[in-house]
């Protein structure tokens, strides 16, 4: 295990296995009180285990709310944001690629350069209006 690393929404990350390209990546993820992960979409699957709390997650078009002990799949390609509205953190392992892995590594390290990191992976984040559009606040991210 690592030092976690703290990606510009404000969740934290703890890689659990190593990144190794062809395997799956198991990562613990805290999204804290009242933070939010915007609309945004990738290639890439991921599965999310519910440890402890309680968050909801926007998949396609629905928002659904996910606890200790749930288990929510978001497959490639899928607009998907994460709201927790709860007093305290959710807290959970997500099971991913590797490719994803090394995404999170990147904006952790360079946050000002998130858009261009993005692009360059080929993932899609949404506008301040489309994350308004589904009850998301976020500002407005800075462009290279």
């Amino acid at each position: 295990m690592q030092t976690p690393i703290k990606l510009p929404d404000g969740a934290t990350l703890e890689y659990l296995t190593p990144v190794v390209d062809g395997a799956p990546c198991v990562i613990r993820g805290t999204i804290p009180a009242g933070g939010v992960v915007p609309l945004h979409s990738h290639a890439d699957p991921e599965t999310f285990i519910v440890l402890d709390g309680r968050a909801e997650s926007y998949t396609g078009d629905v928002w659904v709310s996910v606890g200790a002990g749930d288990v929510h799949h978001i497959p490639g390609h899928i607009g998907h944001a994460w709201r927790n509205p709860a007093a305290g953190p959710a807290v959970m392992h997500l099971v991913t690629t590797a490719t994803m892995a090394r995404f999170f590594r990147e904006i952790a390290a360079a946050p000002d350069e998130f858009l261009a990191i993005s692009d360059r992976y080929g993932y899609w984040n949404a506008t301040p209006e489309e994350n308004a559009a589904i009850g998301i606040t976020v500002p407005a991210p800075a462009h290279p």
